[in-house]
């Protein structure tokens, strides 16, 4: 396959995971209104990292199985499964108090983190347009914060977690870049998967003596889909991505989520489509256009001042 080709391949996979995960970050706002949300997370990715662990050890869908390296298992514990338990948290209590839509505009801000991470400030015009953007994407994130600013109700807990989940899904992509590298991608997804359910099992069932759970066909249902399209089908994807492109690159199309989780908590939850969000959305986006564009070849600028 040609490099564009492959690139191709790479963003059409990408596209297909952001329609998949605003469907998923719908059904789980559904689920999390009756599950416990740290339950939630851990039982999804138990789960999906077990099914996809089979695929590959089993079959040759994904390619030929090669046992893991025995250095491998710290990182992949720590790098993959800590990182993306860190995420999942905040991410499903944030469901638990927000919008969806809000949440998903929260993890469209995660390009910026990565490049003002992959870049320290200096005097160019590329670290300037990394820094206004940073900027930008902020301002959005007050817009988001300020109803709850201004109210003082809970759901300023949700914003928080909200802007937390984006922090940590930034960091684990760049654990995730890093691990892929040295194994295949869909491998990092499997493992960090399913070690990151066993990280939060503990806590998940602590979570379930306290509050119960519905166990209904509708609740498994939407649960079983979000394993499969929510878990098993994106993680694979974006993480072969992450072995080929950097963690801003395939971040960038995090940028996307806010729109199709926005269609699909409308549809299917009725979720209005506020001004304060539109206004949040637009300052967002600018700043990832700003922050990935390169200007300085677009207007033929100096690299540095």
């Amino acid at each position: 396959m040609s490099e564009k080709k492959n690139h191709t391949a790479i963003a059409g996979g990408l596209l297909l995971v952001v329609i998949l995960w605003g469907g998923n970050n719908v059904g789980t706002k559904w689920l999390v209104a009756a599950w416990p949300p740290i339950w939630t997370g851990c039982t999804r990715f138990l789960a999906a990292g077990i099914i996809l662990l089979a695929v590959l050890r089993f079959t040759r869908l994904l390619g030929e199985f090669q046992p893991l390296p025995t250095g491998m298992w710290p990182q992949l514990w720590f790098r993959g499964g800590f990182s993306l338990a860190a995420y999942i948290v905040p991410f499903c209590v944030a469901l638990h108090f927000i919008p969806a839509s809000h949440v998903a505009l929260y993890l469209g801000a995660s390009p910026i983190w990565a490049l003002v991470a992959e870049e320290r400030p200096r005097l160019s015009l590329a670290s300037f347009r990394r820094y206004a953007a940073a900027l930008l994407a902020l301002a959005g994130v007050l817009v988001l914060f300020w109803p709850a600013l201004r109210t003082g109700k809970s759901s300023l807990v949700g914003e928080f977690c909200g802007l937390l989940a984006s922090l940590v899904w930034a960091v684990y992509n760049w654990q995730a870049r890093f691990l892929s590298q040295k194994i295949p991608g869909v491998e990092v997804a499997a493992h960090s998967m399913w070690m990151s359910g066993v990280w939060l099992l503990p806590f998940g069932l602590i979570e379930l003596h306290g509050h119960g759970l519905v166990l209904d066909a509708p609740h498994l249902e939407v649960q079983s889909l979000c394993v499969l399209f929510g878990g098993v089908v994106p993680y694979a994807l974006w993480n072969s991505a992450l072995r080929h492109w950097r963690a801003s690159e395939v971040l960038l199309f995090n940028n996307f989520i806010p729109l199709t989780t926005t269609l699909w908590a409308y549809f299917a939850l009725k979720e209005p489509i506020t001004p304060t969000f539109c206004a949040a959305m637009g300052l967002i986006v600018v700043g990832v256009l700003i922050g990935q564009m390169d200007w300085s070849k677009i207007f033929r600028l100096p690299e540095s001042f």
